[in-house]
């Protein structure tokens, strides 16, 4: 699915209660697409550890339209399953991250400190 309204709307097809009642839940799972309006803003949200973080963010449950409560969980899961097929983990993504240099956090060439000039 492409647009966050599109997973409220089967979210109240699943769960009952209207759109509107998911789309809060669903529209932060796609707020990465600010930064990466690709695929790969699913990187930072759409696995296992993000859905628990949106239960974090928006309690254990919401209380839809028709009064029923609906697991946050089972909201993320929806949302995630729908866009990947399946719920990866957070070290899913990061394994297919391709190391830079950068990346280290600290400069690897000749510039670099030896452990003798912090004694």
């Amino acid at each position: 699915m492409a647009h966050p309204l599109k997973h409220a709307e089967s979210s109240a097809k699943k769960f009952g209660g209207r759109a509107e009642d998911y789309l809060p839940i669903h529209n932060w799972f796609d707020e990465s697409k600010a930064f990466l309006a690709d695929f790969r803003h699913r990187a930072l949200r759409h696995h296992a550890e993000g859905i628990f973080l949106a239960e974090e963010l928006f309690g254990v449950a919401i209380v839809n339209s028709d009064g029923k409560q609906i697991p946050v969980r089972y909201v993320g899961e929806q949302h995630v399953r729908e866009d990947l097929g399946r719920i990866p983990t957070a070290q899913d993504w990061l394994l297919q991250i391709k190391p830079q240099r950068w990346m280290y956090g600290q400069r690897l060439d000749e510039e670099t400190p030896s452990k003798e000039e912090f004694l």
